[in-house]
């Protein structure tokens, strides 16, 4: 199936269409500052545009950072509050003339590894983090989702674990990749010991510089870089839409 993908992040909006069978990219990425405040009517503005700079007319999915419980934004770590309790795919349904079915941003970059990169033979229990404004989190059991889970959100070290170690944090405090990779361990080992999983997956833009900090992860479960990098999210939003138009909305 052939459908637009949009990954809604804390700095950028970006979208493509994507072949669902193959994750290739049938257009051009292109990407759109996300707009400061990111407000519901911004966001809506900016993602109108991206949808008319592409020329799409269809279906949508759309990643998201937030929790999103049928159809409606339930947090807001990394956009304005005010999105809290907006149906957000009605609004953006009627935005752009088209429907548009929305998740959380790393549930559906997790769907885009676990079906088609680095967690495609993977069984059991598989953990997705990626780490770039905050840290998203994905899990699945058994190939099925459990949807929104906040692990970026969870206290560590006397803050949210975000703000301790994720891409942000890295750039902000202009820290070495082993620096970061130290403190990554660190969140990792913790996690690693309240869920077990059997392999943890690590996307977002760091996932290409895997090399640069993977001798600093001490766990015994298996981690692996993403392969789809920062391209995870606007691949898995397609596949997440896809399901959604076959009724396979909990996948």
């Amino acid at each position: 199936m052939e459908i637009l993908g949009v990954d809604i992040g804390g700095t950028g909006i970006k979208g493509a269409v994507v072949d669902t069978a193959t994750g290739d990219l049938l257009t051009e990425r292109v990407r759109i500052e996300t707009p400061q405040p990111a407000t519901p009517t911004a966001i809506c503005d900016t993602l109108k545009k991206l949808v008319d700079t592409i020329g799409y007319k269809g279906p949508i999915g759309c990643g998201f950072p937030s929790r999103i419980t049928r159809g409606v934004v339930k947090t807001a770590s990394n956009i304005d509050k005010s999105w809290v309790n907006v149906p957000v795919e009605k609004l953006f349904s009627e935005k752009v003339g088209a429907q548009v079915f929305v998740a959380n941003d790393a549930d559906v970059a997790g769907l885009c590894e676990l079906r088609l990169g680095a967690g495609k033979d993977s069984s059991g229990v598989v953990l997705f983090l990626t780490f770039g404004t905050g840290i998203g989190s994905a899990i699945f059991v058994n190939g099925q989702l459990y949807p929104n889970t906040e692990l970026g959100q969870i206290k560590f070290k006397g803050d949210v674990a975000e703000h301790y170690c994720s891409g942000l944090v890295r750039e902000k405090e202009d820290l070495k990749w082993k620096e970061w990779g130290n403190r990554v361990n660190e969140y990792l080992t913790y996690i690693d010991y309240l869920l077990k999983p059997d392999v943890i997956l690590l996307g977002g833009g760091v996932s290409k510089k895997f090399e640069k900090y993977a001798e600093k992860l001490t766990l015994e479960t298996p981690v692996k870089p993403g392969e789809y990098l920062n391209l995870a999210g606007i691949i898995g939003a397609a596949l997440y839409g896809e399901a959604c138009l076959a009724g396979n909305a909990g996948l």
